[in-house]
C-alpha cells in the first residue's frame, strides 16, 4: 500500500466533509495535520486514530462533568 501525504483536498473528500471543515478542525480540534510551507498535509492513519479516539465529535465534557454542545 502506498504510504503518503495527503493534501486538504484528498482528506475532506475521504472523511466525507468540506474542505472549510478540515480547516475548522485543524484550528479547534487539533486535528492532527502538517504545515509545509502554505500547504497543510495528513497522513491517513493519524486522522483515523483521532476520529476513532472523539476527535471530531461535536461534544466536549466540561469541567462538571456534563457534555455541552459545541
Amino acid at each position: 500500500m502506498e504510504d503518503r501525504w495527503l493534501s486538504v483536498d484528498e482528506i475532506a473528500a475521504y472523511l466525507g466533509i468540506k474542505r472549510d471543515t478540515v480547516y475548522k478542525w485543524i484550528s479547534e480540534k487539533q486535528m492532527p495535520s502538517h504545515r509545509m510551507g502554505r500547504l497543510w498535509k495528513f497522513r491517513k492513519e493519524e486522522v483515523d486514530e483521532w476520529v476513532k479516539t472523539g476527535g471530531a465529535d461535536n461534544s466536549r465534557i466540561d469541567d462538571s462533568g456534563k457534555a455541552e454542545k459545541r
